[in-house]
């Protein structure tokens, strides 16, 4: 099966939008295996696990407060329940409905994909164009986000997992994959929708990189 995983810290704002795009992914009738989805609360103090519990998803929960763990805890929960492709996204981001369609078809070992910024909020033109003149939203691009990354069950083994890093996890994963030689599509297909607030959970990531855009102004 396809296990995804979503890790959570205080997200209860974001979740239900989050979820209801991954349940209409794993709905979609060009997929060739069935699709279980994981939402790892890790330290949360909101109510988020209120919001998970009404959609038909399971959830882990863990007091960890550190992003990679997360990541590592809820992967190895899904290959214990038999998925051979892991798709992991982020809990404030809405995944296209063919979003998993997509990344089965590249046929690679991983698939490191774009993200799309849905609403911009506070943040004016200025940093809208310095975000758009430096990223690079197709294919053969080398951005790499937790928010839409996956990959085979056995190349993550060989790799050795996530690490229990609070930030770029994601980053010293792609390393780990690239150092097996695995193969590593950078894709623009598979589709994500993220969000540009800049109360990011994990210092040093996407909002705190926004945020230097902002200062930049």
């Amino acid at each position: 099966m396809i296990g995804v995983v979503i890790p959570a810290h205080n997200e209860e704002q974001y979740l239900d939008a989050c979820l209801e795009a991954l349940l209409e992914a794993a709905a979609h009738p060009a997929l060739d295996l069935p699709v279980r989805i994981l939402v790892v609360l890790d330290s949360c103090t909101d109510g988020s696990a209120s919001v998970v519990a009404n959609y038909p998803v399971a959830s882990l929960a863990l007091q960890a407060r550190n992003v990679g763990r997360a990541r590592a805890a809820g992967v190895a929960r899904q290959l214990a329940r038999g998925a051979s492709w892991i798709a992991c996204t982020d809990a404030d981001s809405r995944v296209a409905s063919d979003w998993l369609v997509r990344q089965r078809e590249l046929q690679a070992d991983m698939v490191c994909g774009t993200v799309e910024v849905a609403e911009w909020g506070e943040l004016d033109d200025g940093v809208q164009g310095r975000y758009l003149s430096a990223y690079q939203d197709r294919d053969g691009h080398r951005h790499i986000h937790g928010a839409n990354l996956s990959f085979s069950a056995a190349a993550y083994r060989r790799a050795g997992g996530f690490q229990e890093l609070v930030v770029d996890e994601d980053v010293q994963l792609v390393a780990a994959f690239q150092r097996t030689g695995a193969r590593i599509a950078w894709s623009a297909l598979p589709r994500v929708y993220t969000s540009a607030r800049l109360d990011c959970r994990a210092r040093g990531g996407f909002g705190d990189y926004l945020r230097s855009l902002l200062q930049a102004s």
